[in-house]
């Protein structure tokens, strides 16, 4: 298992070492890509990895890094908070991102 180190250390090593350049917003049933003004639903993307972050002195600071693949080719990158700081999204969306869903966590 690959060492991310923190939040911004895994974002960094994503974009630059991994090739996941674009910035994914989560919306309720769609990722977004504002660059591209496009949007990929659930079926159009894959979640090639999942990294968690807790914050060392605020438990509430917990983030969750989704490294995605669409499928046009495009590689990005999805940052959200959970637990307490979780968004709302769609069933959908809610299981397409779980991390128990038979995907390996780094």
């Amino acid at each position: 298992m690959k060492d991310y180190g923190t939040l911004s250390q895994a974002i960094n090593k994503l974009k630059l070492e991994e090739g996941y350049k674009h910035d994914f917003n989560l919306l309720d049933e769609k990722i977004e890509l504002k660059s591209e003004n496009a949007t990929f639903g659930v079926e159009e993307f894959e979640v090639d990895k999942v990294l968690r972050f807790e914050g060392m002195s605020n438990p509430d600071d917990n983030s969750i890094l989704y490294a995605i693949t669409t499928t046009n080719g495009q590689k990005g990158i999805l940052t959200d908070g959970y637990g307490i700081s979780s968004g709302q999204i769609s069933k959908e969306m809610m299981k397409k991102l779980d991390l128990k869903d038979h995907r390996p966590i780094d």
